[in-house]
């Protein structure tokens, strides 16, 4: 057998060891032939599944034709393309006025790009991010976030960012908004002014956790009270994540910023764009550089996707509806264990509250052959996003996987009470030996 020449970080593949070597909408494909749903999609990145037809065509055309594959940021007809297709489809329908950054292809490089406009525009160099939050793990992006497994490594370098507190972080009854507010408008609460307020309005990584509409509104009056840029990460929530294109849109604000990556390209192939109200687009040229801003390939399958899936209202009210059936099958399962179903559209989770319960389904689950990840605080909610273009008997093939491993293998104690992050009593999930 030879030896693993791999570094050390690598990761997924220690959950998923199959070798991998084909791919079809909702399943990959093992070499063994055995095919696996995918209720993980790259992490976000493939909403429209896997070699999806229409863009496979497109690019494959493309190619073909030599069209240009690299093209720096010079003006190629596929950017331009994807420019006017953008605009046409999505912005201009939803009244929104923004300008598209290309910065490096990938999520933290479109939020470092935001973060350095932002401290320049203003001229301060505060920035605020919330407990739980995930914007990556380059020094600037990995700076706002919260979870000390990616940070230790590099910790003495992560400065300029106050952690503010995240819509339920300390229950129900506390107002963190208010919190934030009061701290900013005291000269005594310690915060410098902040250059932006960065915020996830669906948190991923975090435990797939949603505010209200209400806290997402007063996030965004503090920071135009205090003249702070809104900058909207919607990495993973955006292209439908959450049923709308954008997951902000369900909470009727106005982002200085919102930043894309992961399915943007709708083909995982590595793209990112940062959205900039006029206003702030004060870069001079070549201010945030980077080889890899034209990737034309991306710019074709981008294009493909939004023509095919984002014409209409049609793909939207199909995410609501199929989020709908999984949300009411988990919840069915969940309400009598204690556990806690969270999420928007089909950005689900499962908090099953002991982490050692979420990796044993994590791991029993992929022996079933379906792949899930975990999230949270301590890796205790299951995330479940599938391909948005999953069937319904796909869709509800992977959540009765979960279901079953659960309840055949496991059961609460329900006489064992543990109290969570929020204060409140709920019953922790307690493990026994699997059924024979």
């Amino acid at each position: 057998m030879k030896k693993d020449s791999e570094s050390e970080v690598r990761s997924y593949c220690r959950s998923y060891p199959a070798m991998f070597t084909e791919a079809k909408g909702s399943y990959l494909i093992a070499q063994t032939g055995d095919k696996y749903l995918d209720f993980l999609a790259g992490c976000g990145s493939l909403n429209y599944g896997h070699n999806g037809p229409v863009m496979q065509s497109a690019l494959q055309d493309y190619i073909a034709r030599d069209g240009i594959a690299l093209g720096l940021d010079l003006r190629t007809g596929a950017k331009q393309e994807f420019l006017d297709t953008f605009e046409d489809l999505i912005l201009r329908p939803r009244s929104l006025d923004y300008r598209i950054q290309f910065p490096g292809p990938t999520g933290a490089n479109a939020v470092e790009a935001a973060v350095k406009l932002a401290r320049k525009v203003t001229g301060r160099t505060n920035i605020v991010a919330f407990t739980n939050a995930f914007h990556g793990c380059s020094l600037g992006a990995l700076a706002l976030t919260g979870n000390s497994y990616h940070r230790r490594a590099s910790a003495s370098m992560l400065h300029g960012v106050h952690r503010a507190m995240y819509d339920g972080y300390l229950g129900p009854s506390c107002d963190t908004a208010e919190s934030l507010r009061k701290l900013l408008s005291d000269p005594s609460g310690g915060i410098d002014k902040p250059a932006a307020i960065i915020l996830e309005v669906v948190q991923g990584e975090g435990g797939i956790n949603v505010p209200t509409r209400r806290w997402v509104k007063d996030i965004e009056q503090v920071a135009r009270h205090h003249g702070a840029i809104l900058i909207v990460d919607e990495i993973q929530t955006g292209c439908g994540r959450t049923g709308p294109f954008f997951a902000f849109e369900a909470f009727d604000i106005r982002p200085d910023m919102v930043l894309m990556a992961k399915s943007i390209s709708g083909f995982g192939l590595p793209m990112s764009l940062v959205l900039l109200a006029p206003y702030v687009d004060l870069w001079h040229p070549g201010e945030h550089n980077g080889t890899f801003r034209g990737n034309n390939h991306g710019f074709v399958t981008a294009t493909a996707a939004l023509r095919e899936y984002w014409c209409d209202q049609h793909f939207e009210h199909e995410i609501g509806r199929k989020g709908r059936i999984a949300n009411k099958i988990l919840s069915e399962f969940a309400i009598p264990f204690g556990y806690h179903v969270k999420g928007k559209g089909l950005m689900l989770g499962l908090d099953v509250i002991d982490s050692k319960l979420a990796a044993q389904v994590k791991a029993e689950a992929y022996k079933q052959k379906l792949i899930v990840e975990l999230c949270g605080p301590s890796d205790e909610v299951i995330k479940i996003m599938p391909p948005l273009t999953v069937s319904d008997e796909e869709l509800v093939a992977g959540i009765n996987v979960l279901v079953s491993t659960i309840r055949t293998a496991f059961c609460p104690e329900r006489t064992n009470k543990a109290v969570d992050r929020s204060g409140d009593s709920r019953p922790r999930g307690g493990l026994i030996a699997p059924t024979p």
